[in-house]
């Protein structure tokens, strides 16, 4: 091409550059943003929430941006399934190391337990002072309708082969060894869960291990006392602070949709569905609504 060529091209480019998307006219960082936010695992046809199936593909599409000077995930969520958060944990983790990418976590409204557990994948930590933050434990729980049915002169049949199988069946009185096995299973998860914290958190803890890891929460400016955030601040002033005024923060979404929700399984006319579902749905919202409540919100 001859130099008077490259010239007018050049000339070209640079009047289309205005035009363009910020992060495709060059100069200027690029830091994809990953949203994730709701319970973890609960989730329905029409109320989908984080498992490590619907984040997946943002998070891949989100670190294979070429160029992209850092990763940030805007996360906001009560906690929920402890296996689906540890596999989100570990995908973002396996990706940062891939692309070698480093990872920033804004917290939003809150990121406990299993939220915290995910925001523990980045390199960095940045909340909001009100935010909720902690919550590293385990719990579960439930309903005993033992003494209900007798009152009403319900008759439990249940045959099972193995003798522990209806283990802690809600239409049966507890046993003692039956809740300490149950109790077992959650210490060796809480373990677990306190031994990432410690592997990805450090030296920067400051707080005794019987108050950070007791499942107690806290907010922002707490929370960055005690080491569990690296500092206060949101998004995008935090991006703009760190890698210039320019920087694009492009949103990459999770596709989802009603016509990808019918094709992921909803049954029955739409919007409603079948009675099933609409059962299925309202115990997924109640579940929902109880895990934020738990923080407040």
């Amino acid at each position: 091409m001859s130099s008077p060529m490259r010239e007018t091209l050049h000339r070209l480019l640079e009047r289309l550059r205005p035009l363009l998307p910020a992060r495709l006219r060059g100069g200027a960082a690029v830091v994809p943003v990953v949203r994730l936010s709701g319970v973890i695992g609960v989730s329905t046809p029409l109320r989908p929430g984080l498992t490590i199936s619907s984040v997946a593909r943002p998070l891949e599409r989100a670190f294979s941006v070429r160029n992209a000077s850092a990763v940030a995930l805007a996360i906001n969520s009560p906690g929920g399934s402890a296996v689906q958060s540890h596999l989100i944990y570990q995908r973002i983790r396996q990706l940062a190391e891939e692309h070698e990418r480093p990872v920033i976590a804004f917290i939003e409204d809150v990121a406990a337990s299993g939220g915290y557990m995910i925001a523990c994948a980045a390199d960095e930590i940045v909340c909001d002072p009100t935010s909720i933050v902690g919550s590293i434990g385990v719990v579960g729980g439930g309903f005993g309708f033992s003494g209900l049915i007798q009152k009403l002169g319900i008759e439990r049949r249940l045959y099972t082969a193995g003798d522990r199988k209806a283990m802690l069946d809600p239409f049966l009185p507890a046993k003692v060894e039956d809740v300490e096995h149950l109790k077992e299973i959650q210490r060796d998860i809480h373990e677990s869960f306190i031994a990432l914290v410690k592997s990805r958190r450090g030296a920067m803890l400051l707080g005794p291990e019987s108050t950070l890891f007791s499942g107690e929460y806290w907010t922002g400016r707490r929370a960055v006392e005690l080491g569990l955030a690296d500092r206060l601040g949101d998004l995008r002033s935090t991006l703009r602070e760190r890698f210039g005024e320019e920087v694009s923060t492009p949103l990459v979404a999770a596709d989802r949709g009603f016509l990808g929700r019918r094709l992921r399984g909803v049954v029955g006319a739409p919007p409603f569905g079948d009675a099933a579902g609409l059962a299925e749905e309202f115990l997924s919202a109640i579940e929902a609504r109880a895990l934020w409540a738990r923080y407040g919100l």
